[in-house]
Order: C-alpha cells, then structure tokens, then sequence
C-alpha cells in the first residue's frame, strides 16, 4: 500500500500541533515496514527519503495567502499519481488531497485538526481568503472517503459545523505523544538562561499567539498569582498584528504590578522546552478551541500537573482532580470559543492557577499521573495501527 501524506507543516519547518501528528504518525506507519509513505509538505527541499518540498509558487507572490496556498497544493497533487490513498492535513492540504482524490480516483482520508468555522477571527489574518480556506475544507470534508477527528470532542464539532456528512465516516484517532522523548529532564542552566529562577514556582505557557490560545485571558488571571509565583510564556508566532499589539500591551501592564513575569517570543528546540516544562510548578492551557491539546500530552510526559479549560477535546486528556484541574467555560455559540462571561472564565482560570500552585505536593502526584496517562493511552504506535485500520476500511 503506497499512502501519500499532504501537509503544510513538517520537519523541520513545524509550529503547531498538526504538525507534530503529522511528524509522529508519518514515523510510526514507516516504522511498521508494509507502506510506502510519502510526505508531500509545503516548504524547502528536504533530505528524508521519501519526502518532498513545495515552495510558492513565484507566479503568484504577493498575492492572498489562500491563493498561494492553493498553488502549492496544486503541485503537490500533480505528484501523487500512482499512490493508493491520500491523507491530507489542515485546510491548507485539504485541497491538494480532495484534487488528488478526483484527478487519481483514490480515497481521501482527511484528518481534523481544526475547523475554519470554530475559527471565525482568522477572516482578521486571511481577509477574503478565510471564505476560500473555508470552501476548501468544507467541500474536502464532504468529498473525503473518511475524516480522522483527534478528539471525541472534535467529531462533533465536524458533524455539527458539516452537518451534510455521514456520521459514520468520521472516526476518533487520538493526538498522541513520544515518551521516550518527551520526559522530565531538569537543565537549570538552560532555564536561567532564559531569564528563569528555577528555584521559584513557576506557571508555564506554551503555544502560538492565537485567539483560539486564550493567552490574553491567561494574563488577566495571572494578576491574581502570589507574588512569588513566576509566569512563563514560551509564546510566538503571532497571527495578526493585532493580536500581537494586544498580548504586548498585557504583558507590559503585569510586569508593571509584578516581577518574574518572562516571555520567550522565538520557537525554542525541544530539549529547551522540556527543560522549561521540567523547571515549572504547572502548565497551563486556557484555551478557547483546542480540539485535543498536544501541548498538554507533552507537559503530562514531562510530570507536569495541568490547569487547562474545559472545551474541545481537552477532558479526554486532563483528568480533573487527577492530573490536572479543568477550568469551566461556557462559551458563546457563533463558533468563536468567545466565554459567555469573561471575567468569570478569568476568575475561575486564576481560581484553579492558585490552587495548583498552593500545594506543590499534590501538584507533584497530579503530575506523575499525569505522566502515566499520558504513557499508557497516547503512544503513536497505537495510534499509527488506528490510523492503517481507517486506511484499510475504505480501501475495501
């Protein structure tokens, strides 16, 4: 079985969490030794065998980004002839996998990891081209042979934003995370580096500056800390200006009312972050869309306790009262992820932040559990043998 593998993100060009599923599964299918993969990705020329680079097209530099994204796409599906099954990721492959499907007459697996319509802010980034990556999904979903949701809280998000597709064609595969190179290792000379005391709790942030990330919300909470308590943001890539300017104007005003208040604005490697996350009293994920959370699998392998937002797919990971604490929200439903009541979603956040950090031996067990489940339910082999199970059923 030959399985073409469509994505924009791959090694070494990755920023989120797509990416990471991508790298991860691509490597537990190779792995098993009876499929050819091939992994078509946006970017330079990479050295992996099997593996190929598309850069933009010159012809349309300068032009929207959904455009430039659809002429990458359309050469990457000029290259799939021959192949058994394409599996595309994100919007922006999903057009290159749905051509492929047509122009080839194979089956397209898409695979959820999020969806256009529960991020309604990115018409801030796109402009006009958000109603073209919208066009895209929606026509890629319903075309798809099959649609891989990560979560159980991402299947019906699918159904409920697609209501057009079959329910049975949409199937859970979880997100899933590499133990062996996700686990604690304490390196305070990197942390201090960093502008980090790793001899202070500290409460760690990871993610791209987005509006589905709720970073602003969290920097509200965080007013509310012990003083000694340090803030760590690892946080970049921001989507829009504006969302830049105003996570900038938060974190000038908290390091006016307090210290220990550090932000890492550049995408760290991994063995910086762990060390970060092995540094800290506890993670946090104040969310408002995640339809799983591999950030919060990589702080659980790291023995790290977890204060995250109860949405998406986040309760299939955290475990309140266990491994972490669930935060409640209710939420505005125009598929913005927008809390009905912010202040209280901000009460609440800074509620659980200082319950977890209040007791750092329970914050301790939280986190040894929540390395044990994050072992024994999400390893990439598992999910590799799910993922050739979807394969195979529609390949008849």
């Amino acid at each position: 079985m030959r399985v073409d593998i469509l994505s924009k993100e791959y090694p070494p060009t990755i920023y989120g969490g797509a990416g990471v599923h991508v790298a991860e599964l691509t490597r537990a299918l190779r792995e098993r030794g009876d499929i050819d993969v091939r992994v078509r990705a946006f970017g330079p020329p990479r050295d992996e065998e099997g593996t190929t680079g598309y850069p933009d097209l010159e012809a349309l530099a300068g032009a929207n980004p959904a455009l430039v994204t659809m002429g990458v796409d359309l050469a990457i599906a000029a290259d799939c002839g021959g192949t058994d099954l394409v599996h595309s990721h994100t919007w922006y492959a999903n057009f290159a996998g749905h051509t492929a499907s047509l122009l080839e007459g194979v089956p397209h697996v898409v695979s959820a990891h999020s969806l256009e319509p529960m991020r309604p802010w990115k018409a801030e980034q796109l402009g006009g081209g958000y109603r073209l990556s919208s066009w895209i999904e929606r026509t890629a979903y319903e075309g798809a042979a099959a649609v891989i949701a990560v979560s159980d809280g991402m299947r019906k998000d699918v159904l409920r934003s697609y209501p057009s597709i079959d329910p049975g064609k949409v199937k859970v595969v979880h997100n899933g995370i590499d133990s062996e190179l996700w686990q604690r290792a304490e390196d305070p000379d990197t942390v201090r580096r960093h502008g980090v005391d790793p001899d202070r709790p500290s409460v760690v942030f990871v993610g791209r500056i987005t509006r589905q990330k709720g970073l602003p919300y969290l920097l509200r909470a965080a007013a509310e800390l012990p003083p000694e308590v340090q803030l760590v943001l690892l946080a970049g890539a921001p989507d829009t200006p504006e969302i830049k300017a105003e996570v900038e104007e938060l974190i000038t005003g908290l390091r006016e009312t307090r210290d220990g208040v550090v932000w890492v604005p550049e995408m760290l490697p991994r063995a910086e972050v762990i060390a970060m996350l092995s540094a800290a009293t506890v993670f946090v994920c104040p969310s408002v869309y995640e339809p799983l959370g591999i950030v919060n699998l990589e702080a659980m392998a790291c023995d790290l306790p977890v204060v995250a937002t109860a949405t998406g797919g986040i309760p299939e990971v955290v475990v309140d009262g266990e491994t972490g604490w669930l935060v409640p929200i209710e939420q505005v439903q125009d598929g913005s992820g927008t809390p009905v009541d912010p202040d209280r979603f901000v009460a609440d956040l800074a509620g659980a932040l200082n319950d977890a950090v209040s007791d750092p031996e329970r914050a301790r067990r939280f986190g040894q559990a929540g390395r044990r489940r994050a072992v024994e339910s999400f390893s990439w082999s598992r999910i590799g043998d799910e993922t050739l199970t979807v394969y195979r059923d529609v390949l008849g």
